[in-house]
């Protein structure tokens, strides 16, 4: 269970989230939709402690994350490029990540396998640091690294942003089925309206920070969702 109470993020005097209450429950596939600005990226670096909230906090399984490290061993997320190390090959890096996460090299290896056709050959055994891979590569080693660890949160930021149909439709399966394990927690952010309710059971909507639709998915949710946004 995710929890926030009473959150709110301002730089100088423009807040940019303001959360009174939301809950996540353990095993939900949540999307987070909004313009830019809305406060999406903002959430998720609340969550994941990499900036500090101005009021309130954030509990993740019962643990206040800007208080405590013990939610990191069951919580991974790819937001951008930054959490790559470039000068690492995608081998060394997924290696690198699974000696964090206590997996050793056949570990990773099998994990990997799994993922033979997302990668489309342009990822393992090409001799490429991560800085000279292209955006959507970078992309493709950041989700994956994710799930190394058989972590309980997964967090995805804009995962579907430059990637070509063909692997969209290939991410589209895998956070299915990675939602489909009761255990595991999955978020994530777009601005891709068919991906976030084709593959999450509940979206919120973050206009200026705040939340303006919670909506369990259905049929008519796609419909919803570009009549508000269309204003």
């Amino acid at each position: 269970m995710i929890r926030v109470h009473e959150l709110s993020k301002k730089y100088g005097a423009q807040e940019v989230l303001n959360m009174e209450m939301l809950e996540i429950p353990k095993g939900q596939s949540f999307g987070l939709v909004g313009n830019n600005g809305a406060g999406k990226t903002t959430f998720f670096s609340l969550l994941l402690d990499l900036i500090p909230p101005t009021t309130g906090y954030i509990e993740n399984n019962e643990i206040q994350v800007n208080k405590s490290e013990a939610w990191k061993p069951f919580t991974t997320a790819f937001i951008d490029e930054s959490f790559l190390i470039g000068y690492l090959t995608p081998e060394e890096y997924f290696y690198f990540i699974g000696e964090l996460r206590g997996r050793n090299k056949a570990d990773i290896d099998g994990l990997l396998a799994n993922f033979e056709d997302f990668f489309h050959g342009e990822i393992l055994k090409q001799n490429k640091y991560l800085r000279d891979l292209s955006k959507g590569n970078q992309k493709k080693v950041g989700i994956v690294a994710s799930f190394i660890g058989n972590p309980e949160v997964v967090i995805l930021d804009e995962p579907f942003a430059n990637l070509d149909p063909t692997t969209q439709i290939r991410l589209k399966s895998i956070i299915r089925e990675l939602a489909a394990k009761e255990e595991v927690t999955v978020l994530i952010s777009s601005h891709d309206l068919m991906h976030v309710t084709e593959v999450c059971e509940r979206i919120v909507v973050l206009h200026k920070g705040e939340i303006v639709r919670d909506i369990q998915t259905s049929t008519e949710t796609l419909k919803e969702l570009e009549t508000f946004f269309a204003g």
